[in-house]
């Protein structure tokens, strides 16, 4: 399958071409208008002309070789379509027609996707509306555009052809490719990442996503764009459950676990935002900026006290860093400063600078040369339209001159969001300096992008433990079982006997205080049966907790089989955590670590993340969690011993990637962590497995 064939065709047959409004006329419009026109054909067996152009009656009697077609016929002459394609030597198809999975018709689908590997065909659709390929300038595309070819670096995906249209509309944004996705019926999504991730002409890409196809082949090319360093935009509907719903019913897709997801797109550093305009002005970010800040800090230079504390406060709350000037920097910004301006970052260097390009390009160039700083914010509001007698034209010359230093990126922060001067955003992001939008939006963005600054594809396993089930029966191992299981793992596991009887019982050598717990694959909740007995002081005690243990469960649960009283020393207190396994059934096991006890259900303060995992990972994890504090000597604390933490979470993660195709949940809840040095111990362990 050639996507360059389907993306990058030097001919072109519009099968069922039409003057007709709608996507045939938008499609032959378009097509029309392309520096490819001297080799787009039209072909209908029922029209002479279409537009002036001669049509055919088929495709095999256009005289030139064709590459890629666009199909404008309903569902059922498609496959007639695509096989006399086929026979005329055409490897690439976009087809518009819907009515296949999304509607529930898989039969139908799965008869075109058989159709497509038996010629092996590069098919886009269905239920699509083409493409657009700004670098050739083909617009393949069932709506029309009402744009002149502009090629940029910027490729969108999009399972929505609204979307590309919308996308195409906003001027100031060049592209490479827009691809509408539609159904993946053949093509899936991740089969245009990898094109895109390969392809040198795209800087960024954009993807708009209700739901994956392939997850292993995704995994594959999230992991390629990791390691190449190339950013991918990430909008995906499927946060609630009414968005994945009509996410699944748009597209047939599986919208999945929206935190599995989430996690997944950590592990591979890709950048997720929240909505459509967040995709847009990061793609363009990212488009415009000539490279990566080195560092992920900022300065930020603004005219006046009341913008200085705005970028303050924002950038703060956003979680971003603003170093404090090197020794050098403050020298050199006191000689460029009005006498009554104050060295800082943020700077308010009043507005005197605002009227001398060179002195402020200086101001700029100083921030870029402290090692400390990773990028430059220049605060000013860029509106509609400016006359020339306006600041933000010596403002923007000192930026230009700055930028063409090529040191670090520059960037212009607005406060007001409004349309921005087309001269002015020419003049700065022809060198590399975009406008942002205002600063609720603007740095959002910019925590975004030194989020990516900082992933390191090193410190992260590229992989995910796809499962491939074959049970479905949901099995409950008792507690004893799901530690025993556990230590072949290098889980410790505190010493711990089971007694059936009193007899037994009384032969054990147990250590006081002691806890007894009844033994059962049916009882997966103890306490709430009463079988959990903690603080037993001596043997006296525990013979009456093993008969009431054993008494309440089988008075709350007469048919549970019962294996006898689990009995280990009291564990001594320590700050309380859970970990735990949720198996997501694209991207499969999900190790969650968070506050325990019965702080779980109250803060719900937990981390989740992909299998397999490292160190490195499960100490991210740990961090990331306000609970925190807790580990690191809080209001002059102990420490917590977060290295026996993240052993532990390693080791729940190597059981779970091993076990990918038949665990189902696994839960420790608590995990007790001691004083750094002193590691930590599980107290509870349950394990579901499928069979």
């Amino acid at each position: 399958m050639d996507l360059r064939k389907l993306l990058r065709p030097s001919s072109i047959a519009v099968i069922g071409a039409n003057d007709k409004n709608g996507f045939g006329k938008s499609t032959c419009v378009n097509l029309l208008n392309s520096p490819l026109k001297d080799h787009i054909y039209f072909v209908n067996p029922g029209r002479e002309q279409v537009f002036g152009k001669k049509c055919y009656d088929k495709i095999a009697n256009v005289p030139e070789k064709i590459d890629m077609c666009v199909i404008i016929l309903n569902k059922k002459l498609v496959p007639q379509a695509i096989e006399e394609a086929a026979q005329a030597g055409c490897q690439a198809a976009v087809v518009y027609a819907s009515g296949y999975g999304e509607t529930g018709d898989r039969e139908s689908e799965e008869a075109l996707r058989e159709l497509c590997r038996k010629h092996d065909m590069a098919v886009m659709g269905t239920n699509c509306a083409g493409f657009i390929n700004n670098l050739d300038g083909i617009f393949a595309f069932g709506m029309l555009v009402n744009r002149e070819p502009q090629a940029g670096n910027i490729a969108i995906i999009s399972q929505s052809g609204k979307i590309c249209l919308n996308m195409m509309q906003i001027r100031h944004m060049n592209y490479s490719y827009l691809i509408s996705s539609g159904n993946s019926t053949c093509i899936h999504v991740e089969d245009y990442l990898e094109y895109l991730i390969h392809d040198e002409e795209t800087k960024v890409i954009g993807l708009y996503l209700e739901g994956i196809k392939d997850p292993e082949k995704f995994t594959r090319v999230m992991a390629l764009a990791a390691r190449k360093r190339k950013p991918i935009v990430v909008m995906k509907v499927g946060k609630t459950a009414k968005g994945s719903a009509l996410a699944a019913s748009h597209t047939g897709s599986l919208a999945g676990s929206d935190k599995a997801f989430h996690a997944v797109m950590q592990k591979f550093g890709a950048i997720r935002v929240d909505d459509i305009e967040e995709l847009a002005e990061m793609c363009h970010l990212l488009s415009v900026i000539p490279m990566l800040p080195p560092k992920p800090s900022l300065c930020a230079m603004c005219l006046s006290g009341g913008e200085t504390g705005i970028c303050a406060d924002m950038g703060t709350l956003m979680g971003l860093a603003y170093p404090e000037p090197a020794p050098e920097t403050a020298q050199k910004l006191k000689e460029l400063l009005p006498g009554y301006a104050t060295v800082a970052n943020p700077l308010d260097m009043s507005a005197t600078l605002a009227h001398d390009g060179a002195r402020y390009a200086q101001v700029i160039q100083a921030f870029m040369d402290d090692p400390a700083v990773g990028l430059v914010i220049c605060g000013q509001t860029v509106l509609q339209h400016h006359e020339v007698q306006d600041v933000i034209y010596p403002m923007s010359d000192g930026m230009v001159m700055a930028a063409r230093e090529k040191k670090k990126p520059i960037v212009v922060m607005s406060f007001f969001n409004s349309s921005r001067d087309e001269v002015i955003r020419q003049k700065l992001e022809s060198e590399g300096v975009p406008i942002l939008p205002a600063t609720g939006g603007g740095f959002k963005l910019l925590k975004y992008l030194m989020d990516f600054v900082n992933y390191d594809p090193d410190a992260h396993t590229l992989e995910l433990a796809i499962p491939n089930p074959t049970g479905k029966q949901r099995i409950a191992l008792s507690e004893r079982e799901s530690k025993q299981e556990l230590k072949k793992y290098g889980v410790k596991i505190p010493e711990e006997y089971v007694a059936a009887d009193l007899e037994q019982l009384e032969k054990l050598d147990i250590q006081f205080p002691a806890a007894a717990k009844i033994v059962s694959p049916d009882i997966l909740h103890k306490s709430d049966v009463g079988g959990v007995k903690l603080n037993i002081q001596n043997l006296e005690e525990l013979k009456a907790a093993f008969g009431e243990v054993m008494d309440n469960a089988k008075r709350h649960c007469p048919d549970a089989r019962i294996d006898g009283v689990l009995i280990n020393r009291m564990l001594p207190p320590g700050v309380e955590f859970i970990v735990g396994v949720n198996s997501d059934p694209q991207f499969g096991p999900m190790v969650l670590c968070g506050l325990g006890g019965v702080f779980v259900e109250v803060f719900q303060d937990a981390a989740l993340y992909p299998v397999p995992l490292g160190r490195e990972e499960a100490l991210g994890m740990i961090r990331s969690l306000k609970g925190y504090k807790l580990l690191a000597g809080y209001r002059g604390g102990k420490e917590g011993d977060v290295e026996a933490l993240a052993e532990l979470v390693v080791q729940i993660a190597a059981y779970a990637a091993a076990n990918k195709d038949t665990l189902a949940e696994l839960d420790i809840n608590p995990v007790f962590v001691y004083p750094k040095g002193e590691g930590a111990a599980i107290a509870d362990a349950l394990i579901v497995k499928l069979q």
